[in-house]
Order: structure tokens, then C-alpha cells, then sequence
């Protein structure tokens, strides 16, 4: 079955004066516009396309590669404001509705939000919505400690970052434990530190415990090589200072030189760290 919001694989079936009908192995086809199709083809082929509803609301396929798919989150821009919602651009001719039903707060128009894609079941639209919350759950958690996970910067709280896990989690960032700058949309890779009682979980940046010296160190390493060779911090600079220029806390930039020093790839000095 064809579906929409989402890649598909189909067989070129046959071209016509407004483009190629691909199939599926249930016998549903779908148009790919004139514009849309590659060059060459040939009758019978497979093709990946994207599959959704155009402008006159017929199903149609395309080529190009939105910035969402279905059942997935992602940081959108607002193109333009409506009597029926906040239409988003999603890379595809026809933007992405989000119904003011479907908004947290008020949208503006030029502002971007963290919204989730998924199939009207009422209209059979695609739609999206800012309410994350409701397409997440921390009831059966399928994460352990330690685990890499896929991170979606989605709010910032009184106590840290929130970020949306794997498209299914959600999890919190402690500013503690933040030593880069972060923003709303950021899409980048994390830990689960901690799973609590309450099913909260606490995410890190970093690996957790003797997993983390060695992405650190070799971070700090990188640091010294671009700096020609010698970095103007050591053990006893400043928490501020450290943070500043690695983005690291103080501990952790402790344990990575003290990686780093045992392996004698550096030397330690009275005012900095020098590459050996």
C-alpha cells in the first residue's frame, strides 16, 4: 500500500503527456509530475519517491526530499499565517498546514518550531502540530544507560534543555551538564544518563563514565593540533575560562589531558598543555 508522508518504492508502470504513473503490488498508482521525473528511465524500473497529497488534494509522488516525513519531528519555519493555521515549508511546492488546534502558543509568521508530522485521520491530510508532548512517552522506556540515542533540542525549562529522543522519548538536558551552546532545533547525538523512579530521563552530551575519556580526549587533542601545538590551559585554569574555549567542564577537562598525558601525547606545562 502506497503511503503517504512517506518514501515508497514503486514500479514504473507506464508515461504519459503529464508524467509517469508508478504502482505499487497492490495495483494503486500515483502520478510523478513531468517535473519530478529523472532522466533516463525506463518502463518497469523501481523508483523511490516521496508520496503526498498536492494542492487539489490528489495523492501525487515527488522526487525531491522534504525536511519531515511522517510520524517524525523536525524544526520548521512558518511561511505563512491563515484563517486555518500556520503553514509551514517542508522543502515541497505545497506547504505544511498546522491547524491553531495543533498549536502550543500562537505561530508567527518568520519564526521556526519544533513540529511533529503526522495523517489526519478525520481529513486524511498531512498535518503537523507543535503539542509534542502528546505524541510522546516515557511509559515504556526502550532505552538503557549509556545508550546513543538521536537528540531534537525541542524547549528550554527553568533547569535545562528538553529534547525529544529518538522520535519517541523525552529527556532532559541539566544546563550542568551543557558545555556548548545549544538552541531549539538542534538535531545531535546523546546518552541517557540516568532512567529515574518517576520514568524521567536525564540525557548527557558525553558517554557516561570511563566511556567518556575517550571522546574527550581526543576532542581536547584536536583543540591542541589546531592550535599549533600548545593550548594556554592546564590543570589549574579557571572553570570559566575552560568552558569558554572547549566548551568542557573543568572536571572533564581534567580527565581528558590526564587520558591524554598518559598516553604521552601531551606534555603538561605551567601555562598550557603542548603537543609531544
Amino acid at each position: 500500500m502506497i503511503q503517504l508522508g512517506n518514501y515508497n518504492t514503486l514500479e514504473i508502470l507506464r508515461s504519459t503527456s503529464v508524467g509517469l504513473f508508478l504502482g505499487d503490488e497492490e495495483g494503486t498508482e500515483i502520478l510523478l509530475p513531468n517535473k519530478y521525473v529523472p532522466d533516463p528511465i525506463e518502463i518497469g524500473e523501481k523508483l523511490t519517491v516521496f508520496c503526498y497529497l498536492d494542492n487539489s488534494e490528489r495523492p501525487v509522488s515527488t522526487t525531491l526530499k522534504p525536511y519531515i516525513i511522517r510520524d517524525k519531528f523536525a524544526f520548521l519555519e512558518v511561511i505563512e499565517m491563515s484563517a486555518y493555521g500556520a503553514f509551514m515549508d517542508w522543502g515541497l511546492e505545497k506547504h505544511l498546514l498546522v491547524p491553531f488546534r495543533e498549536q502550543r502558543l500562537k505561530m508567527e509568521q518568520g519564526k521556526k518550531y519544533v513540529v511533529r508530522c503526522y495523517l489526519d485521520e478525520q481529513s486524511f491530510r498531512l498535518t503537523a502540530s507543535n503539542k509534542l508532548d502528546k505524541f510522546l512517552s516515557n511509559d515504556n522506556i526502550s532505552k538503557q544507560i549509556n545508550d546513543e540515542v538521536s537528540l531534537l533540542i525541542s524547549r528550554k525549562t527553568d533547569l535545562g534543555w528538553e529534547a525529544i529522543i529518538d522520535n519517541e522519548h523525552k529527556g532532559l538536558l541539566f544546563f550542568n551538564d551543557v558545555f556548548k551552546e545549544l538552541h531549539i532545533g538542534d538535531a545531535l547525538v546523546g546518552y541517557i544518563k540516568n532512567i529515574r523512579a518517576d520514568k524521567k530521563i536525564d540525557l548527557s552530551l558525553v558517554p557516561i563514565g570511563q566511556k567518556m575519556l575517550e571522546p574527550i580526549a581526543e576532542f581536547i587533542l584536536e583543540k591542541v593540533k589546531t592550535a599549533d601545538g600548545f593550548l594556554a590551559l592546564h590543570d589549574k585554569s579557571s572553570p570559566e575560562e575552560i568552558k569558554e574555549i572547549l566548551q568542557l567542564s573543568k572536571k572533564a577537562f581534567k580527565k581528558g589531558i590526564g587520558t591524554l598525558y598518559r598516553e604521552r601525547k601531551i606534555t603538561i606545562e605551567t601555562n598550557g598543555i603542548r603537543l609531544v
